[in-house]
């Protein structure tokens, strides 16, 4: 069935007035316009169901756009979420009126600022916000302030913890907030631990804190400074954790681990560590039992590789330390599954049940301050 003839001649005039983007309100019978002219919208006056009029639009749309009739496989969402989506027509999807094609312009790797603007204009939301946030031309861009303000916005809002996580991590981008910004999420992160995640994981060199660097820090970066040059990397992450700043990213974790909400929060903070830590330890075998982890730790930090080596022959003093950095290096998600696979419980009571991760943790980080 065709459209009524006032509305296609309006949506054809529309159809070729500089069109930037497009979305469909179903339930008030409205297109609305994004063009370089500014915003239009067409009332529309259907001449049958609203259901089988909505798809009649969608296929003038889809014909201009596409050249068939067809329109968006709305059906593919996982394949959308991968980023598929051809960079070069990421525009003609804007203006199909399809949410779906909007969440596919989001995900692909050749999004621009100026797409993300139309994009955001099509389909504001934090999921996104956040999927946009993770294209270095729109952080960047005129988009990445005013994206990173919305999920700021937002947050409170927020009930999923890996939301919040990526929300945190994703504003936190270099340039994207003002500092007053920064230690207001820091001073709410005390209520809402999931935020501490965040931080560790967008900034974790440059954590708001005060600690001062460890006693041994400046004697043992001395020691370790040729070894450093030559590009050792346990001398690196030991010299960097002994510093202020890791000092402050150890305060990080324990302040993470006080009222960790869900499995979530859990699962991402050990991945977190583990990324942080992984140039002292090429992995280990048993990744399910943290006892046999601090076991293995402790002979890999007696049968070490030659780096780690070189490390111990100049500073033998030093082994504690990397012992607690082998062992942080050794949390990872599949800690979790023994856990995590016989329950779905969270907050105290999951707190109570991973006890017996979180305390060796704790210990960890205190060595590494000692």
């Amino acid at each position: 069935m065709d459209l009524s003839p006032e509305d296609s001649l309006r949506l054809n005039v529309l159809l070729h007035q500089g069109l930037q983007a497009l979305r469909v309100d179903e339930s008030r019978m409205v297109v609305y316009a994004l063009t370089e002219r500014g915003e239009a919208k067409v009332p529309l006056n259907s001449n049958c169901r609203d259901e089988q009029y909505i798809r009649n639009v969608k296929s003038l749309l889809s014909s201009h756009s596409l050249g068939s009739p067809g329109g968006y496989p709305v059906y593919l969402k996982r394949w959308t979420r991968m980023g598929q989506a051809k960079d070069d027509s990421l525009d003609q999807l804007l203006v199909l009126g399809e949410e779906e094609a909007v969440v596919a312009v989001v995900h692909a790797p050749g999004l621009t600022d100026e797409l993300a603007r139309r994009a955001w204009w099509c389909m504001p939301t934090s999921d996104n916000a956040r999927r946009m946030l993770e294209k270095e031309a729109v952080v960047k861009g005129e988009m990445g302030p005013i994206l990173s303000e919305f999920l700021i916005e937002h947050l409170p809002f927020e009930e999923d913890a890996l939301a919040m996580i990526d929300s945190v991590k994703a504003s936190l981008q270099f340039g994207l907030i003002t500092d007053e910004q920064k230690q207001s999420l820091w001073a709410k992160a005390k209520m809402k631990g999931a935020y501490f995640v965040g931080f560790l994981q967008a900034m974790p060199d440059d954590l708001p804190g005060d600690a001062p660097a460890n006693i041994n820090h400046e004697n043992f970066k001395e020691k370790l400074n040729d070894l450093i040059e030559k590009g050792n990397k346990p001398a690196k992450l030991l010299i960097k954790i002994l510093s202020a700043s890791g000092q402050n990213y150890l305060n990080a974790i324990d302040a993470s681990l006080k009222r960790p909400s869900d499995q979530n929060v859990v699962i991402s903070l050990f991945m977190t560590i583990e990324n942080y830590f992984k140039d002292i330890c090429p992995g280990f075998e048993n990744r399910r039992d943290i006892d046999l982890i601090k076991d293995e730790a402790q002979e890999k930090c007696s049968q070490c590789d030659e780096q780690l080596a070189e490390v111990k022959t100049i500073l033998p003093e030093a082994e504690l330390y990397l012992n607690a950095m082998m062992i942080l290096s050794g949390y990872c998600e599949e800690l979790t599954f023994p856990v995590f696979g016989q329950t779905d419980a969270i907050g105290s009571v999951m707190r109570k049940r991973i006890k017996h991760l979180t305390d060796p943790m704790k210990e960890q980080t205190k060595i590494l301050r000692s």
